[in-house]
């Protein structure tokens, strides 16, 4: 542990804090702020995602909806970060951590709006679906492929097996603090389970994200919504403590303002993953008419996974007035919620776990596989990726929390720095593809790419030569 934390203490204080404000900074004021001037366009097209734009009559059984792209995406980020991870924010940085968390999510949408439309627009074709990503767009826009396989190993490992034990280990703490359960046969439950799903590809993913996340999404929020309703009194009060130990630090805590900042920032990328160069895998297998419809619905992604999920977590807790009480993580937010509704509080959270975090397993085994087959087509490797997963999350069922938040936390902030660099030089082609779609929309065109669009790199991009797009 002492390795794990002087490895992380240097990785985000020196590095990556500074880099992940930079793009946002950067992307927000070079797209002239597309995540707020163009939020209702990023609605519309969510009330349209369900078509899959390009299935016609070929292959459309192998295609994926940008819907279903959008649910998968959003599987990945609504996890264990939406609801221990901000507990572990707040109890270490204080309140204050949560207006960080906020500041991230609202720039970095613009990072994850330029990574997922370079995504699309570098994807290729794949068996049964599209592929793409941060890979492929570092090998084929950059023509790094050093620089791609490094980050196919990273992303791998942080989400197969890294992210996936930080799953599976707050699932079966919340089903023992609730139910009394053995983690050892929690943990045996969910690796079957999550064996059953991701044997069956991205299509069985997908439909599978589609159906349970909305569903257990608007619960979560409805539930969050009756406390603050029931506490409407506590409310300027919260929305104060917020904003004050944000520059301030938590006294009771013992944490200044940099504490805040890191645990905000640190827990937020976890959680909605902008810049980090996970969601542009499955944005990438999306069949739409033009790259920034999902690079906009991407960017929505994170808006819905950290100003509505992670805020509800946030004000149930502080709601709760008791996260100085040396609790941390997962049991944390139970105890929050029992103080508010009763031990029925603890047990809707132990289920709200139980499928945020096996979504979230199955969604980020998707990202490692779709690395993996960039990096060899042996179909040997990938079966036994799917073994290691399994293994994986059967042993992060058991081991210490901080553990696997260590190892997390490290192979989170390597991908993402690989990533930061990558978007930095090629962002340039998503800004150029923003305005061409803003053009067709102002001409009353529902917007269509074609990779003549952009001839400097058309050789690069030749799936957008295909009338599947379209």
């Amino acid at each position: 542990m002492n390795i794990l934390n002087t490895i992380n203490d240097w990785l985000w204080s020196y590095l990556l804090i500074g880099l992940l404000l930079i793009a946002a900074v950067w992307f927000t004021f070079k797209s002239r702020g597309v995540q707020f001037r163009m939020f209702g366009e990023m609605w519309r097209l969510l009330a349209a995602s369900g078509k899959k734009e390009g299935d016609g009559k070929k292959d459309s059984h192998h295609t994926v909806s940008s819907f279903q792209a959008f649910a998968v995406s959003i599987a990945s980020r609504v996890g264990t970060g939406n609801l221990a991870g901000v507990a572990t924010a707040i109890a270490i940085g204080g309140a204050g951590s949560i207006f960080w968390m906020w500041v991230i999510a609202l720039l970095g949408s613009a990072s994850a709006f330029v990574e997922s439309t370079l995504a699309q627009l570098y994807k290729v074709r794949g068996e049964n679906s599209f592929k793409g990503g941060p890979a492929y767009y570092i090998q084929k826009g950059l023509g790094k492929r050093w620089w791609a396989v490094i980050f196919a190993v990273l992303i791998s490992i942080t989400f197969g097996l890294a992210f996936n034990s930080v799953q599976s280990n707050t699932m079966t703490a919340a089903a023992k603090v609730s139910f009394g359960w053995d983690p050892l046969i929690v943990g045996a439950i969910i690796t079957i389970a999550s064996m059953l799903v991701i044997f069956g590809g991205i299509q069985r993913i997908s439909r599978f994200s589609e159906i349970v996340v909305p569903v257990m999404a608007i619960a979560y929020i409805l539930l969050a919504l009756f406390i603050l309703i029931i506490n409407v009194g506590k409310i300027p009060h919260m929305f104060a403590t917020i904003v004050s130990e944000a520059f301030t630090g938590s006294a009771a805590l013992g944490g200044g303002v940099g504490s805040a900042l890191l645990m905000g920032i640190k827990r937020g990328l976890f959680s909605n993953e902008a810049g980090e160069g996970s969601a542009p895998n499955v944005a990438a297998t999306a069949s739409v008419s033009h790259p920034v419809k999902q690079g906009l619905l991407q960017s929505l992604a994170v808006f819905t996974d950290t100003l509505l999920i992670c805020t509800c977590t946030a004000f149930i807790i502080l709601m709760s007035g008791i996260y100085e009480n040396g609790e941390s993580g997962i049991a944390l937010t139970q105890s929050a919620l029992e103080s508010e509704v009763g031990s029925i509080g603890s047990t809707f959270v132990a289920v709200a776990v139980f499928f945020f975090a096996f979504t979230s397993i199955v969604s980020n085994y998707y990202y490692g596989e779709t690395n993996l087959q960039f990096i060899s087509s042996k179909k040997w490797l990938v079966t036994a990726y799917r073994i290691l997963v399994g293994c994986i999350v059967m042993v992060g069922a058991v081991t210490s929390l901080e553990f696997v938040w260590g190892m997390a936390d490290i192979f989170m902030g390597l991908m993402t720095l690989c990533n930061l660099l990558a978007i930095f030089l090629l962002g340039k082609y998503a800004m150029r593809l923003l305005r061409d779609y803003q053009a067709q929309r102002k001409a009353g065109k529902n917007p269509v790419y074609h990779s003549s669009t952009i001839p400097e790199i058309a050789d690069e991009t030749e799936c957008w030569d295909s009338t599947d797009n379209q």
